[in-house]
């Protein structure tokens, strides 16, 4: 299965309540911080929800 490398690359200052939380979720709390997680259908919705503050990049 595929694994996704995400890296926030934008503040979540001006974020919605909403989409700090799902930051959270993916793990990620800092400007150039990475997490990398198995691409799963709930991973994909979390990535949408803030594309605008992060990128992708597709690992395998």
């Amino acid at each position: 299965m595929a694994v996704y490398k995400i890296t926030q690359v934008r503040s979540r200052i001006g974020a919605n309540k909403r989409q700090r939380a799902t930051l959270d979720t993916l793990g990620l709390r800092k400007i150039n911080r990475s997490v990398e997680r198995e691409a799963t259908p709930v991973v994909e919705g979390m990535i949408k929800a803030v594309s605008h503050l992060v990128k992708i990049e597709k690992i395998q």
